[in-house]
């Protein structure tokens, strides 16, 4: 390398504070998101459960932007960027995920969401030419194998049919398809000149707005429900689930990379799994215990860094 050459960024590594706080915090939050989106799914329909959770995100994030002090003016070119955003990460993935929990637990899609590891490593590289190091791809082998035990066992106590496992199962791929592009997208130069915030509370206003043409379409009018548990539900999803998390995860995206960013949904079952176990009484069986050490085994070897 001559003199003259840039030197190398190292990037930051997992037990760096602000990864590892970001990376905790979102993986908490999202790991008790699981069993509210479960409750969303009574005599309401999911794609207008979907629309009031970011009604209450995108005004959350605007709220968030003012106090905040961030601009808000932005570009008709990024108007058009913050509507596609809106409509692959905001409302196809997660109408997908309502629908997927019709058909399967939440704990076998959480569980299949932690694959998102893999079209994101592929699309930064593609996209961004973020480099898939050797340790990454040992990491993800070990981790990937671990979500499959993980998927093993909530396969077997999925009290549903084959039919409905593999109905579900798409609806959760196509999900984790959609949050992959615009994962990888929210970090191209022509978005990322915009603060996150910024970006989120445009893209979630835009999601909102598909969403509720989605569901007077699908659904017909507005539906509710008045239990104080889903108008809670709701509340809890659209601000902590999204509003508290999401600038944290788009910032760990720009921190990390896309392909580490969505480690946190290696850990999220895992997460879900110690929830569930206090507050349902969840049994550990050995392809459980077998599957979350995997996980978290590929996860540290996964996460670590490349020498500057």
């Amino acid at each position: 390398m001559s003199r003259s050459d840039p030197e190398p960024i190292a990037e930051p590594g997992l037990l760096t504070p602000r990864v590892l706080i970001p990376f905790l915090f979102v993986s908490v939050i999202w790991g008790s998101t699981w069993f509210v989106i479960r409750d969303q799914l009574s005599v309401v329909p999911s794609s207008w459960s979907v629309t009031y959770r970011f009604t209450v995100a995108s005004i959350g994030m605007f709220l968030l932007a003012l106090v905040m002090r961030q601009p808000l003016r932005i570009d008709r070119e990024f108007l058009g960027w913050a509507a596609f955003l809106g409509l692959v990460q905001f409302s196809l993935n997660f109408n997908f995920v309502y629908l997927a929990e019709h058909h399967i637990t939440s704990g076998l899609v959480a569980v299949i969401f932690a694959l998102l590891i893999i079209p994101n490593a592929i699309l930064g590289k593609w996209w961004l030419g973020r480099p898939i190091g050797r340790p990454f791809i040992i990491g993800s082998a070990i981790a990937t194998t671990g979500v499959g035990l993980l998927m093993l066992r909530e396969y077997r106590v999925a009290p549903v049919g084959g039919t409905e496992v593999l109905i579900g199962l798409s609806f959760t791929i196509a999900a984790v398809f959609f949050a992959s592009i615009s994962n990888v997208l929210q970090v191209t130069p022509r978005i990322a000149r915009f603060p996150t915030v910024t970006i989120l509370a445009w893209s979630m206003l835009c999601g909102a707005i598909i969403n509720a043409i989605i569901a007077f379409v699908v659904a017909g009018p507005p539906v509710i429900d008045p239990r104080p548990a889903y108008l809670g539900g709701v509340l809890y999803l659209g601000i902590v689930g999204t509003v508290l998390t999401f600038p944290f995860y788009f910032r760990l995206i720009r921190d990390i990379g896309p392909g580490k960013a969505a480690y946190t949904g290696v850990l999220i079952p895992v997460i879900a799994m110690l929830i569930s176990t206090a507050l349902e009484g969840y049994e550990w069986s050995l392809l459980a215990i077998s599957g979350a050490a995997l996980a978290m085994i590929g996860l540290v070897v996964a996460m670590q860094t490349r020498k500057a």
